[in-house]
């Protein structure tokens, strides 16, 4: 083989391995829970509500400086951080810039927590995250 294609070659799979870049975030935003409140006792439907301050949102593929779409994260712990947010039952995203929801839970203890993405669902640098909180369904 040529030595420029095997170069070429290399820099090709050097550039699809590399990490994606992440947005950055402003110092001091903060994403949180409207409610529930941390040890709330609900019954279903549960009604959960996001917060932000010091960041706008927009939804998934529009980027724009220092916005961000919401995901929830139910009974799980952070995905990694400079990966996409997974999309699944336990990483629910909310691309379309949404800041409520309703969900039904199967009774009993159950930890929830927000993780803003970016326009490609990539968490933020610095990451911005909620405190979880834990709730009980009956």
């Amino acid at each position: 083989m040529n030595w420029k294609i095997a170069a070429l070659l290399l820099l090709a799979g050097s550039a699809l391995a590399a990490e994606p870049p992440r947005s950055p975030s402003p110092a001091g935003a903060e994403l949180y829970f409207i409610s529930p409140q941390d040890g709330a006792i609900l019954t279903n439907p549960v009604t959960v509500r996001f917060g932000l301050r010091g960041m706008g949102i927009a939804p998934a593929g529009i980027a724009v400086e220092n916005t961000g779409h919401h995901h929830l994260l139910i009974d799980t712990a952070l995905p990694p951080l400079d990966r996409p947010v997974p999309a699944d039952a336990q990483h629910v995203h909310f691309g379309k810039g949404q800041s409520e929801t309703v969900v039904t839970l199967a009774p009993g203890i159950h930890r929830l927590q927000l993780l803003l993405g970016d326009h490609s669902h990539l968490p933020h640098d610095p990451p911005v995250v909620s405190e979880p909180v834990t709730i009980t369904v009956r």
